[in-house]
């Protein structure tokens, strides 16, 4: 008596591997200028990009917000009351297409210093 067995076609056990093997984006490090220019507004701009965090009114937050600092507890430059920006490193997981943080993991504000002296960065206006 034979035995049939059904294999699964390459593209579902494709599929299978790499559900079982979780998320493909790592989480990473990015240093740049994080700004809060308004309420409800964050964004990391960093060599790469401008990263969005939170918009007023927009889609939901990234998981680990509860770790952004209050800002202005350390070296940061007001520009707007009590908003302003401030040079930080960020541990996150991001959506590169659509240039998102979709995770926060760490925060570690810096040196104003450190992102002037970055001939990569732009200084926020």
């Amino acid at each position: 008596m034979t035995r049939s067995v059904a294999l699964l076609p390459a593209a579902a056990s494709a599929a299978i591997a790499l559900f079982l093997a979780g998320p493909a984006n790592a989480s990473e490090m990015r240093c740049g200028w994080l700004q809060n220019p308004t309420p409800g507004n964050y964004w990391l701009t960093d060599r790469d990009a401008s990263w969005t965090l939170l918009t007023q009114g927009g889609a939901e937050e990234p998981a680990g917000i509860e770790h952004l600092p209050d800002l202005s507890a350390g070296d940061y430059v007001r520009t707007n009351g009590n908003y302003g920006y401030a040079c930080a490193c960020m541990r996150v997981d991001t959506d590169a297409a659509e240039n998102r943080i979709l995770a926060i993991h760490s925060v570690e504000q810096i040196a104003i210093a450190r992102c002037r002296n970055d001939a990569s960065l732009l200084t926020p206006e």
